[in-house]
């Protein structure tokens, strides 16, 4: 199940200051190691070393092949990609020559731009049994202990009102 947890914007300079949201609160984080114990519990013939070698090097080569412009789909899971943060840019011109700079020759006149690309980061979509929809379909949500208390006592305030 993946449970919720629920938390207000405190943010006094945001639109949507003081308004309830929910977020996933996750339960553990499993990296190659607890990951190839998890896989070897699953009658498998390989071995615990073996499944870390082979999820080891399927990560340095995702890597890879991202970072070279590359799309990595692996069926019913995900399509890993990388992805960019962009500043904006008054012209074209400029943001092909900021790529990499502070400023930039336009005419004779430098120019301050910033960098067009303010950040890189990885992308994961859903892809295939696990697209958006069959993950709504198959996910069992429940709220954390701490969420319900929260949600009771909000509950009983507006009863009271």
């Amino acid at each position: 199940m993946v449970q919720l947890n629920v938390y207000k914007n405190n943010d006094a300079n945001s639109q949507n200051y003081g308004k309830a949201y929910c977020r996933v609160d996750y339960k553990e984080e499993f990296d190659i190691d607890k990951l190839a114990d998890h896989m070897a519990e699953h009658n498998t013939p390989f071995s615990k070393g073996t499944i870390k070698g082979i999820l080891t090097d399927m990560v340095s080569c995702i890597r890879e092949l991202t970072l070279n412009g590359n799309t990595v789909k692996i069926a019913n899971l995900a399509i890993f990609k990388a992805s960019v943060q962009s500043n904006p840019c008054s012209r074209y011109a400029v943001m092909r020559a900021a790529i990499g700079s502070k400023s930039v020759k336009v005419n004779g006149q430098t120019v301050e731009t910033g960098n067009a690309v303010k950040s890189m980061k990885l992308l994961a979509q859903a892809t295939g049994a696990y697209s958006k929809a069959e993950l709504n379909k198959a996910a069992t949500l429940g709220w954390t202990k701490d969420a319900q208390t929260k949600i009771d006592a909000d509950k009983a305030l507006m009863n009271q009102g």
